[in-house]
């Protein structure tokens, strides 16, 4: 409870007494009231029905913690029998806010339909924290569930998949990049993103275009300030957050020039080879993010492509794949059944997950079923 009443009052904390600009204070304390109005909405019922355990992961940052969440825990399977997948869930936000709590709904039922070990974790927020900040917590969540999730949640450490929603599907790419085995290969098995963010670094500026003239780094998509980007069709003609875009771009900002090739920041520059084996993008029309989006996934289905001609028949092949919804907006899926989520997870990872395993008839039900119930 006092994690949940720290961050839902943490735009206002920050705007009185984090050493940000003054346009940042302003526009945190227009954020404050969607805050206190949405997360008690969304997160009050399960901080009281808890259908999760609660624990705090060691940080790189000495003495400070990581909030995760975890569902499925042993103590309520204690019937299983053998190792069970462990999946990673990486809460939205803007890099500006949001909960664990918010994905409940999806991690219960992604427990109870697979078996699963499932666990959403926090980090810090912009602008008092830029980037690396985020970036790192996932990280290091990631690290230590890999150390101990076996032995104190009975998890299958080399069955490991991730999702994230929004600016939390940039933090799970992001946090696969250094997750390495012996062999140099992800430790990730799969990742799904819903509408999120591949290359943050779409807020161009005169100090990025006067960096970059004299680089030849063409694969960086600079992009224009959220006003002057390039919309896609059907998208409204006034954005209702207007008034929150300086603050989408407070995480990057600060390093954007120093950053500007990192891929822990910019997924879309990532190579192949580190990235999940197979990988399912959920990609709304009506977000300005749609654009970014599918251009990485026709790199990574090219290169995917190439790389799987040159693979034995026995060997197993990548899998790089996109849901484009036609008319449907950046978060449609928040205001919809949580089956719909996680039927699209299950899309995924059933070829991941033991035989036996994906234990209801949920990942078979039709979607246009799922998103209506």
């Amino acid at each position: 409870m006092t994690s949940f009443m720290v961050t839902m009052w943490h735009p206002l904390v920050d705007a009185l007494f984090a050493p940000s600009p003054l346009p940042h204070r302003w526009h945190l304390l227009l954020l404050l009231p969607i805050t206190l109005l949405l997360y008690p909405v969304k997160s009050f019922p399960y901080l009281f029905s808890c259908p999760f355990e609660t624990y705090y992961v060691p940080s790189r940052r000495r003495g400070e913690s990581i909030r995760a969440l975890v569902y499925g825990h042993p103590e309520r399977w204690s019937n299983f029998k053998g190792k069970r997948p462990l999946h990673l869930d990486v809460h939205g936000g803007g890099f500006i806010g949001g909960l664990p709590e918010d994905s409940a709904p999806l991690c219960t039922q992604l427990a109870e339909t697979t078996g699963a070990v499932v666990v959403s974790v926090t980090y810090r927020f912009a602008p008092r924290y830029p980037f690396p900040a985020a970036h790192d917590d996932v990280a290091d969540a990631l690290a230590w569930l890999m150390e101990h999730a076996g032995e104190k949640f009975n998890a299958n450490t080399e069955l490991v998949t991730v999702s994230g929603i929004s600016a939390g599907g940039n933090l799970a790419l992001g946090a696969t990049l250094g997750a390495k085995d012996a062999k140099g290969d992800s430790i990730v098995k799969g990742a799904v993103t819903f509408y999120s963010p591949v290359s943050p670094l779409e807020y161009s500026c005169p100090a990025l275009r006067t960096a970059m003239s004299n680089r030849a780094l063409l694969q960086v998509d600079l992009r224009l300030p959220p006003q002057e980007k390039r919309k896609p069709p059907g998208f409204p003609s006034f954005d209702l957050t207007w008034f929150m875009l300086p603050l989408f771009d407070a995480y990057t900002e600060p390093g954007r020039v120093h950053n500007i090739e990192n891929p822990r920041l910019h997924p879309t520059l990532a190579s192949l080879h580190d990235l999940p084996a197979s990988m399912l993008f959920i990609i709304p029309t009506i977000d300005f993010l749609m654009y970014e989006q599918l251009e990485l996934v026709e790199r990574l289905q090219s290169e995917a492509a190439e790389e799987n001609k040159r693979k034995m028949p026995s060997e197993s092949k990548r899998r790089i794949e996109k849901m484009v919804f036609e008319g449907q907006w950046h978060g449609w899926l928040e205001c919809t059944s949580p089956a719909s989520k996680c039927h699209l997870i299950l899309r995924l990872n059933s070829i991941q997950y033991p035989r036996g395993l994906s234990m209801s008839p949920l990942a078979r039900k039709p979607l246009n079923q799922l998103a209506s119930s």
